[in-house]
């Protein structure tokens, strides 16, 4: 008898041991530990979030790893796109702001937000960039604004005597004096990947011609056309940058610009306030930054504050409840505040209360107070046909300031193409 018990309780126990492995498991967290991976354009932004940023979260969450794994900015759509139709596409989404983003949603690949309960932190202008047209869905929680202007060398200034310039006339005296100086380039910008001759040029002072969201609305109402005298006074001004942009500048990539600024070489860097973070520590010199400069004449100044980064949750995905539990640490103050001071220049979107200690972030920053704040004017619908707005803008302000297509040549053409495809309601 004591034989046979000793039998079935060995056989009791292999039985046991079999349902134990053969069972599945039907709860994500029991199983083992997730890794879920960032999709980014950010390839800037790599150290600070996987070095300072993710950390924290990993830390308190054993169970789940967060890796953030960027493609360079100029391959990001084209990349994303790939890996979405094969499935091979990272579990968090990095989001552009409207159109591309609402595109992605529509077609399936983002997963709907609204059951995230930290969504109440955002205002609805916050999270009007990552909704449906009906903003009855948000499927991206809003990371954060970048503004528009100019960061320019200190040291150089001071040494040429030149002031901060608050007009389009005290910007050119002031490259016109470092033009002169010599072996200095005034301005550190090329034309070589396009997207930074629109975003840093076109955008960054096109809004005080057109005068933020008047002209933006106008563009889309139908009221306003981008043959109008606005967008052909912008083009104007960035075709007189030409002479002070340093030979080869044609051939000039985004990161030759930035080297060249970071090497103390160049004067003034037309910029977004996300290069304060690349450039912190490689400079060694003092940095400031001024708003756009103000058209002869005109005293109310717009600035480019452009909603510009959420991030959403792969609806593929297998890892959905890692995902959002990673979004929703998103929506907290702690983050925001993290964020914030690991990346200055992006300036969270959430409503807690933060402290910005870089200096130059806080001087963009410090535009807000008294001008008037709008977003690209190619964004929000007017880029949804073919051609493209946006990457239209590229094109042509990129050729305009290679003086290969006159101002009121580009301004009619981004007016034809699109006409080609958009009815105002």
């Amino acid at each position: 008898m004591k034989r046979l018990g000793l039998i079935l309780l060995a056989v009791v126990g292999l039985g046991a041991s079999y349902w134990s492995v053969q069972k599945p498991s039907t709860n994500e967290s029991n199983s083992a530990k997730s890794e879920l991976i960032i999709e980014s354009w950010r390839s800037d932004d790599l150290a600070a979030w996987n070095e300072k940023i993710l950390p924290v979260f990993n830390a308190q969450n054993p169970n789940i790893n967060v890796v953030f794994r960027p493609s360079p900015a100029t391959e990001y759509n084209a990349a994303l796109n790939t890996k979405l139709a094969g499935g091979t596409a990272g579990d968090l989404i990095t989001c552009r702001p409207f159109d591309a983003s609402l595109k992605l949603f529509n077609e399936g690949n983002l997963l709907a937000l609204n059951d995230i309960a930290g969504l109440k932190h955002y205002s609805n202008f916050a999270k009007t960039a990552w909704q449906t047209d009906d903003l009855k869905t948000t499927f991206c929680i809003p990371l954060a604004s970048v503004i528009h202007g100019f960061i320019y060398n200190q040291n150089i200034f001071k040494s040429l005597s030149l002031q901060k310039p608050k007009t389009v006339d005290d910007f050119y005296k002031a490259l016109d004096v470092v033009s002169s100086k010599g072996g200095i380039t005034p301005i550190a910008l090329g034309t070589a990947d396009q997207w930074e001759a629109a975003t840093m040029g076109f955008h960054n002072i096109g809004v005080n011609y057109w005068q933020g969201e008047k002209g933006r609305l106008g563009l889309i109402s139908g009221k306003e056309k981008l043959s109008d005298k606005a967008y052909v006074e912008t083009f104007t001004q960035l075709e007189k940058w030409a002479p002070f942009m340093g030979n080869g500048y044609k051939a000039q990539t985004y990161t030759q610009s930035q080297a060249l600024f970071t090497s103390g070489k160049a004067a003034i860097y037309p910029a977004g306030s996300w290069d304060i973070a690349s450039f912190n520590g490689k400079v060694e010199f003092e940095m400031s930054a001024f708003a756009p400069p103000l058209p002869t004449g005109q005293s109310e100044c717009f600035i480019s504050d452009h909603t510009d980064i959420g991030l959403g949750i792969n609806a593929k995905s297998g890892k959905l409840e890692a995902a959002k539990k990673f979004i929703e640490w998103l929506t907290t103050a702690e983050f925001a505040q993290i964020y914030a001071n690991n990346l200055p220049g992006f300036f969270p979107l959430s409503n807690h209360e933060i402290k910005i200690e870089d200096p130059l972030a806080n001087e963009f920053l410090s535009w807000r107070q008294h001008c008037k704040s709008s977003i690209r004017n190619s964004y929000h619908i007017l880029s949804r046909g073919t051609p493209n707005l946006e990457n239209e803008i590229w094109n042509t302000s990129a050729q305009v300031l290679n003086k290969s297509m006159s101002p009121k040549e580009a301004a009619q053409q981004l007016q034809k193409g699109l006409d080609n495809w958009y009815r105002p309601n």
